[in-house]
């Protein structure tokens, strides 16, 4: 019997997955029907009507109050609209992608998209060593990987998908038609991307999610817990690491920005301090931040701890492929 209703509760919700799927879809090709602009300000109002009516809103206000303390609640609240009309016009950009993304390194006239650090690009497509690349979920970061292929690079990004897998095939070949090779955050990622950088290449992961027995970190004078694949794999291949993120701008438009390589922590010995380079990478994040609040989602339970589960001898137990997206 409970055999059966494990069944039968599994082919329930592969039924509203596919439902709620199809529903996404059909609203996404609505939007298609209209012009870019208008569907993704359409988008955007939609957005600032329905996140508020959502349960991780509460948690958006929480987070944005906690992280500025000395911002009124009218300025918390305008934060967390900016947010969820960023996050609407997210998820309408995915089939606009091969229109928005109009950079051109030889145009006279600006587009949609302009790129801070293109030299910086270039660097990395025509250098012979492996990078990484990290970013945060910041205006539409999806459009970082096309910039890279633009400047000859060939960037690995890692992702998670989504929990429905009618939508996560969905946007896998959305992104794949644009972004090049992707790689799914599950058992085994990390060796594959150890196997790129250990070739060379170049991968690109986003830094900014809890990650569940992480290191343990502060973000925003709150204790965390961050992933360290970015700091295993810098230390494991001496990796040059660039920090990149995408500035949503007036008008529907962009700016992509890639800024100098970090200058890790090192121990004693000269390889990669794990916590320390987290840290570091937390900074940068956090700047990003203060910088344009409203283009991060504060509604992610970044600051929720877990407890440490512990190894034999009282090690902390090694961490598994992070749960990130790109």
């Amino acid at each position: 019997m409970k055999a059966f209703l494990y069944r039968l509760s599994q082919r329930l919700k592969m039924a509203n997955y596919w439902l709620v799927a199809q529903l996404a879809k059909a609203l996404l090709s609505i939007l298609r029907l209209l012009p870019t602009d208008k569907a993704l300000n359409f988008a955007d109002r939609a957005g600032r009507r329905v996140g508020p009516l959502v349960g991780r809103h509460q948690v958006a206000l929480d987070n944005l109050r906690q992280a500025f303390p000395e911002k009124s609640e009218d300025e918390i609240r305008a934060i967390a609209l900016d947010m969820w009309g960023n996050m609407a016009r997210l998820a309408a950009e995915y089939i606009f992608l091969d229109q928005l993304f109009d950079y051109d390194p030889k145009a006279t006239e600006p587009g949609r998209v302009e790129v801070q650090g293109e030299r910086i690009f270039e660097h990395i497509a025509a250098e012979q060593k492996p990078h990484i690349l990290f970013t945060g979920h910041f205006g539409n970061f999806e459009l970082l990987p096309i910039a890279g292929a633009t400047f000859g690079m060939k960037v690995t990004a890692l992702f998670r998908p989504p929990n429905n897998p009618y939508i996560a095939d969905y946007i896998l070949s959305t992104r794949r038609s644009t972004m090049g090779d992707l790689l799914a955050s599950k058992t085994g990622a990390s060796f594959t991307l150890a196997r790129i950088l250990e070739n060379n290449g170049t991968i690109g992961v986003l830094v900014d999610q809890k990650f569940t027995r992480g290191l343990r970190t502060m973000f925003f004078g709150r204790e965390c817990e961050t992933s360290p694949l970015l700091s295993k794999l810098a230390r494991q291949y001496d990796c040059d690491v660039y920090p990149a993120r995408c500035i949503r701008l007036p008008n529907n438009r962009f700016r992509l920005v890639i800024e100098n390589k970090l200058e890790l922590p090192r121990e004693d010995d000269g390889s990669v301090d794990l916590t320390a380079t987290a840290q570091l990478v937390n900074d940068v994040v956090e700047r990003w931040v203060r910088e344009d609040p409203g283009q991060w989602m504060w509604f992610h339970k970044r600051w929720v701890l877990s407890k440490k589960k512990r190894g034999r001898g009282g090690k902390q137990a090694p961490a598994q492929t992070p749960n990130t997206s790109a």
